[in-house]
């Protein structure tokens, strides 16, 4: 495994909390318990009490909420709201009962803030033993206004880092728990589960996996046309895209800013636009299909399946994506192209190379070694593309009335219908977890692939 390596710190220190609980004196071992109390004894008052605040803080918190919400987290509540009669008033009223929602939510917010506790807890303990030894080593001890100088110096990465580590533990790593916790849940609206649900374990992701269940062939299915969309997807682009850039880049081509400048101009449409605009004009009474009866192609009153034929509205899909997608793939490309130096194809022509040789061992390696990552960032917003295929035909067409799921649906227009139309939760969060280690598995292969290549020398 090249990838996995053994983690080396670059930064070493000798104060760990290893250290500080075998070698601490008994003011650094209470800070175990009582947080900063080692650095106001070595002096660093504020500094201790800032850490002894945050301590008492959660202290508090869990006392008056975080333990309820962690004892309430593995039943996710048991009393239902219930519909009562109120004689006074002549209506029906509903008692307050528990949601299992707003349970779990604040479950998982409880566990990362005790995960955001540990590390206040190893950063008191390790100051209070850094505090400690310098103190016996006869050196300086910084006092708090020496501690916020260093913000801007050896500690300026904490300084920086800090707010947006913030943020992404509060809008993207807790969301993703949170997610991640639905999908062991019964969360959907089978069985009235919306307001109560309990954990269900691994029974979602076997009803997912059984390809003799509805549910299951569709997954199956739309997985499939997913991998394949993304496939074409990417390379058609990239492929017409590079044939377009050598074209407009050769010596011969004339005018090259003018053809340029139309694949760019398309760019500055919107996408969503573009895209609306296509479907009304591929429906049975659009544009198309008008003009192809008054040509006399097609008959008057037959029109072409578009988006109601699996296989016409999947190819349709796919071509416009190459509409849309290639003028990008054009500025990527001819960025690459414009940069390979002008020595190599002089040096390949006087060893008597033609053009499909230049081309295969000049040409097209250096474009893949630069434009490698765009490719797979290129497949992985294809298997999230939800754009192009929900504004274009809507997962249509669907032949199935008991399935879920369309012809054109991607895994995430298909989540995106079993949440907000559907309300499965559940199975949504099931689909968004194996989207992600699809994506993982697809990039780690990709790129392993590539290393492989650039270290035998490919490029």
């Amino acid at each position: 495994m090249g990838i996995l390596k053994k983690r080396v710190n670059e930064f070493p220190t000798p104060y760990t909390c290893t250290s500080a609980i075998r070698e601490g004196g008994l003011e650094t071992k209470l800070s175990m318990v009582l947080m900063g109390l080692g650095n106001i004894v070595h002096g660093q008052i504020i500094k201790g009490l800032l850490y002894l605040a945050v301590e008492v803080a959660y202290v508090v918190f869990m006392i008056m909420t975080g333990a309820h919400c962690l004892a309430m987290l593995p039943s996710l509540g048991s009393v239902a709201q219930e519909e009562v009669w109120d004689e006074s008033l002549q209506v029906y009223t509903y008692t307050e009962g528990d949601q299992s929602i707003l349970i779990l939510l604040f479950g998982v917010a409880t566990v990362l803030i005790t995960f955001l506790m540990v590390c206040a807890w190893r950063g008191s303990l390790k100051s209070a033993y850094k505090a400690e030894c310098l103190a016996k080593e006869g050196k300086h001890v910084n006092n708090f206004a020496e501690d916020l100088k260093t913000l801007l110096h050896e500690n300026l990465h904490r300084l920086l880092m800090t707010p947006p580590m913030f943020f992404i533990a509060a809008f993207t790593i807790l969301p993703l728990i949170f997610m991640i916790c639905m999908a062991f849940t019964n969360y959907s609206k089978i069985d009235s589960h919306l307001m109560l649900f309990d954990w269900v374990g691994l029974d979602n992701f076997k009803a997912l996996f059984d390809s003799s269940s509805i549910l299951g062939s569709t997954f199956w299915s739309v997985l499939g046309w997913t991998l394949i969309w993304a496939f074409f997807a990417t390379f058609s682009n990239y492929i017409f895209g590079m044939i377009v850039s050598l074209l407009i880049n050769r010596k011969g081509t004339r005018a090259k800013g003018f053809w340029r400048f139309c694949f760019v101009l398309s760019c500055a449409v919107p996408m969503f636009v573009s895209l609306l605009i296509m479907r009304t004009m591929l429906q049975p009474e659009g544009a198309i299909n008008v003009l192809l009866r008054n040509l006399g192609l097609i008959a008057q009153d037959a029109s072409l399946p578009f988006f109601t034929d699996p296989t016409w509205a999947r190819v349709t899909v796919i071509v416009i994506n190459v509409w849309v997608g290639v003028p990008y793939t054009l500025l990527q490309l001819t960025g690459v192209l414009q940069n390979i130096p002008a020595e190599l194809y002089e040096a390949a022509r006087v060893d008597g190379a033609n053009a499909f040789q230049i081309f295969t061992k000049i040409t097209l390696p250096y474009m893949l070694y630069v434009t490698t990552p765009y490719l797979i960032v290129t497949f992985t917003g294809n298997v999230n593309n939800f754009n192009v295929i929900y504004l274009l035909s809507g997962g249509d067409p669907v032949t199935d009335l008991s399935s879920t799921a369309g012809k054109t649906d991607l895994l995430v227009t298909w989540l995106y219908k079993l949440t907000i139309d559907k309300q499965y939760y559940n199975i949504g969060a099931v689909i968004g977890i194996l989207t992600f280690v699809i994506l993982a598995v697809a990039a780690l292969l990709t790129y392993r692939n590539t290393k492989s290549y650039k270290e035998e020398g490919g490029f």
